[in-house]
């Protein structure tokens, strides 16, 4: 089994540090290392070695320490096919296995474009590892795809088990909570969730991770045919709109601005 460990970095990011639960293997992986500070930090302090470097999406607070850690210690880099990721030596797909030997784990890889033009996840032992594309309780920016390629994702993600623990890349969640209580207000576990993610944030506690059978209660974008979401839509929109990539460009719009 492995333990998942937080690193804070930026003002809102999380690298996300794997290693054995037993903490028995002296062994490490990273995901999305945007700053290499704090993952050397931790490396010296906890002992461990760096094995395996796992890259979501090219936007640079998710890759910029690579180049700094593998300089350290040459290991492989995963990421993208068709991103510029910085040392990546394992471009990778939809479909593709990685192995992270010295951890025991094997993860799968989902493309999910939308935030980017090749955004990838990793799923495996019950946890997904989805840098901006899915938040606790909302969704990226759509850059560099478009409003259906982004909902085609996040339906995809949506597919996979509830208890699936979801690892995003920012701690957006009370800010993203807000926005969902203004398009479902009456959403009663959604007034449960931002109780639960006040309370976590007050103790310096992350809100992550959450599990996809709370995103599907909670998050307006999982949840674009409901007609509590479309009905939100089509009051911002001022218009009637039922189709939900339609109503999905709609909430997304109203999110940026929010």
């Amino acid at each position: 089994m492995l333990e998942i460990v937080p690193l804070p970095a930026f003002q809102d990011n999380y690298i996300w540090t794997l290693r054995a639960a037993d903490r028995k293997t002296r062994h490490a992986a990273v995901v999305d290392p945007g700053e290499a500070g704090p993952v050397k930090e931790y490396l010296a302090r906890e002992g461990l070695t760096l094995v395996a470097i796992l890259a979501t999406h090219h936007h640079p607070d998710h890759v910029g320490g690579i180049a700094e850690l593998v300089a350290m210690t040459k290991v492989p880099v995963f990421g993208p096919k068709g991103e510029p990721i910085p040392a990546l030596t394992h471009p990778v797909g939809q479909g593709d296995k990685i192995e992270i030997g010295a951890l025991a784990a094997e993860f799968s890889v989902l493309e999910i474009p939308g935030h980017t033009r090749a955004h990838v996840a990793y799923y495996g032992l019950e946890s997904l590892f989805c840098g901006d594309t899915l938040f606790a309780c909302g969704c990226g920016r759509v850059f560099e795809g478009t409003a259906e390629q982004m909902l085609a994702s996040l339906t995809k993600l949506a597919a996979l088990p509830d208890a699936t623990k979801v690892y995003c890349g920012h701690e957006y969640t009370l800010a993203n909570i807000k926005f969902a209580r203004a398009v479902d207000p009456h959403n009663s576990e959604l007034a449960a969730r931002e109780e639960r993610a006040k309370k976590l944030r007050a103790a310096g506690k992350p809100t992550l991770p959450s599990t996809l059978g709370e995103e599907r209660a909670t998050n307006p974008f999982l949840r674009c045919a409901e007609p509590v979401v479309v009905e939100s839509a089509n009051k911002y929109l001022g218009a009637r709109a039922a189709d939900p990539a339609r109503v999905f460009a709609a909430i997304r719009e109203w999110k940026n601005g929010f």
